[in-house]
């Protein structure tokens, strides 16, 4: 009996942090419409959530580009099909790894921050204070960052996938010994429509999913420093199983209904 009802106050307390999720998440977005609006916060998020991660997002997709390039090389050649290697690394990184490292990477160094940050304010009473002075907190903090990541993470996206497809190039050059006529050409072949599409939409999944969960957490943290703490660890928790979930779910729907243009 008392797993049962631990299981059960489990459920109860999950389902009641979702609908509070799902509230706190309609507020944001009713922050972004109407005024004030606050330009200079939201370009100091987006140099610091974007800019600042450019250097970890690069450096992830270069190496897991190569990384997986050699497997592939070395599995096609099994076959003789080397040729297809181009092919192969579109559908992989712009589909797949490229939204999600990218995703798992801001969530990993945003997240904590905006949490972090906002939990410290709370804790020190600057959200009241911003309320008595008759600021919208959340339009305040939430909703710049809440674009920042809207519009930084598929830029990043982009980033990621770009320069995991010229690292498989590197493998293909060196490594595989495939020519790049021939792996620019299987390249292109592959950036249609549908997959870049699909990797476009994710990201920005990804953005809202970071932006609500970080600021969510960060305003409802309780406990003092150690509360912030926990919160931080949650967010990033939280985000980064979010993202690889709703990745499934986005690739298993969206490919049934633009199965004709994959």
């Amino acid at each position: 009996m008392g797993i049962v009802k631990f299981i059960l106050d489990w459920l109860k307390h999950f389902a009641y942090e979702v609908q509070r999720l799902f509230f706190f998440a309609l507020k944001m977005l009713a922050s972004l419409v109407g005024r004030p609006i606050y330009p200079a916060e939201t370009m100091e998020q987006m140099y610091l959530n974007g800019i600042g991660s450019l250097f970890l997002v690069i450096l992830t997709g270069l190496s897991a580009g190569q990384g997986m390039a050699l497997e592939f090389s070395n599995e096609l050649a099994e076959f003789g099909s080397k040729h297809y290697l181009g092919r192969i690394m579109v559908l992989a990184i712009v589909r797949e790894l490229g939204p999600v490292l990218t995703g798992i990477m801001v969530a990993s160094r945003v997240a904590a921050g905006i949490t972090a940050e906002i939990g410290s304010m709370k804790a020190s009473n600057q959200l009241d204070a911003l309320t008595a002075f008759g600021i919208d907190p959340i339009r305040k903090l939430a909703a710049p960052r809440l674009i920042s990541l809207v519009v930084m993470v598929p830029i990043l996206t982009i980033i990621c996938d770009v320069i995991a497809i010229f690292g498989g190039w590197l493998v293909a050059i060196f490594i595989a010994h495939i020519t790049s006529t021939t792996y620019w050409t299987a390249v292109r072949e592959k950036l249609i429509f549908g997959n870049m599409f699909i990797g476009l939409l994710k990201p920005f999944v990804y953005a809202f999913i970071i932006g609500f969960i970080s600021c969510y957490k960060g305003f409802t943290s309780e406990g003092g420093t150690k509360g912030v703490g926990r919160a931080t660890t949650e967010s990033v928790m939280l985000s980064s199983i979010t993202i690889l979930i709703s990745n499934f779910v986005i690739t298993k729907f969206i490919s049934g209904y633009l199965k004709g243009y994959l």
